[in-house]
């Protein structure tokens, strides 16, 4: 009976539900959900839907419970943001977010250096740059216990030691809870409080630094901001929307190449929304890649200095970005979606790094005999720059595969 409760779900058409957001992402769907998901009920037809290049999980918490969804990204943390979406649930072994805040602060109490860097009375720009100046020194300093990661090399950049220190603590009472099904909703929710704690604009290339009294003061207010209290703001909504069974649709979700994804897919629908420009995602969220990793990577060196971005040395660099790769890039996505008999649904922006129209060029190549449908919108592409260009208008375009 549930089986075939289930089929008759998967051919029905797809809708937009409500769904918590958890990171601030550039270039995200959100926004025009509708529109891609009315795209995708043009070629579904049932089965499995593959989210190619899932980034911030969106369409898997737009479409839910609806039908089985695969979700994708070379980057591990989409693969968290998507299991706390489409494949979490709570159990009775779910702690509070009261109890997650006690644990974590008995440990940063434990851990913390006899070193307080207090910014209460500052209002000195150069008294400013020197205590952040400290707290990035830290990155020299050697630490006694494991769980240091943040404090070591991100304290005084995107966030003080203190909120450091939050951050490291929590994440390690997560992983205490690692095999249990709620664990992606732990670590979502230490996402999320890191990007609204941040005194970046929501992602992680560059942290700016105190030049004016304006920038002073702004940066001031978000080294003042509480990161366990942002965490239990989202773990709290997360508890309401997560299910209390485990869910009847089994979800999956990969970290992989998106080629070596496709090789292993067949039948269903593919959604892709690669990047569209120059500058690669993992330059943009390599702290949060960090942070679900935890491994202590080796920080890119630039002329003997470590790099201002404290970026991963091994960070992917995606062939979308790179513009001499680009048509090979729509070459490789074409094929892999032919060869797993799938139907496409290819969201992409008009100030991509390549035209729509040698996108469609490169399509039809591979599905001669296939039926090939555009469709566009007006869209304001979110760049989380500041000011002049927090926004920018594109005209979206969906190109579909059936």
């Amino acid at each position: 009976m549930l089986h075939a409760k289930r089929i008759i779900t998967e051919q029905s058409a797809l809708y937009n539900t409500p769904y918590p957001s958890l990171i601030k992402y550039m270039g995200s769907k959100s926004k025009i959900m509708d529109f891609v998901i009315d795209g995708i009920n043009k070629a579904y037809q049932g089965g499995t839907i593959l989210d190619l290049f899932a980034g911030s999980a969106s369409l898997s918490g737009a479409l839910g419970q609806q039908c089985t969804v695969h979700s994708n990204d070379i980057q591990n943390y989409s693969r968290i943001l998507a299991e706390t979406y489409n494949s979490a649930y709570s159990t009775n072994k779910m702690p509070s977010a009261l109890e997650l805040v006690h644990s974590a602060q008995e440990l940063l109490c434990n851990n913390r250096l006899a070193l307080y860097f207090d910014y209460k009375d500052i209002s000195d720009i150069k008294d400013f740059v020197l205590l952040e100046e400290k707290q990035r020194g830290l990155i020299h300093q050697d630490f006694s216990y494991e769980w240091h990661l943040f404090a070591k090399n991100y304290s005084g950049t995107w966030w003080s030691y203190e909120q450091c220190l939050w951050i490291d603590a929590i994440r390690q009472i997560a992983e205490a809870y690692k095999k249990q099904p709620f664990y992606p909703m732990i670590l979502s929710s230490l996402i999320f409080a890191m990007a609204y704690a941040s005194q970046g604009t929501g992602h992680y290339a560059q942290y700016r630094d105190a030049k004016t009294k304006s920038s002073l003061k702004d940066i001031s207010i978000y080294r003042k901001r509480s990161l366990a209290d942002y965490f239990t703001r989202k773990y709290n909504e997360l508890s309401n929307f997560i299910p209390k069974n485990k869910p009847l649709i089994k979800h999956t979700s990969s970290a992989l190449d998106y080629k070596d994804c496709l090789t292993n897919f067949e039948g269903g629908t593919v959604y892709a929304d690669p990047p569209y420009c120059f500058v690669h995602y993992s330059r943009f969220y390599h702290a949060i890649e960090t942070l679900v990793l935890y491994d202590f990577p080796d920080l890119q060196i630039q002329r003997g200095s470590i790099v201002k971005g404290r970026y991963r040395d091994n960070r992917h660099q995606s062939p979308f970005c790179i513009k001499s790769q680009v048509p090979m890039a729509f070459d490789n996505l074409f094929s892999g979606v032919n060869q797993s008999s799938s139907n496409l649904v290819l969201s992409y922006s008009n100030t991509g790094m390549i035209s729509i129209t040698d996108i469609l060029d490169i399509a039809t190549s591979h599905f001669p005999d296939r039926k090939i449908e555009t469709v566009s919108i007006d869209h304001k592409h979110m760049t989380l720059g500041r000011k002049q260009d927090r926004h920018r208008d594109v005209k979206e375009c969906l190109i579909i595969v059936k």
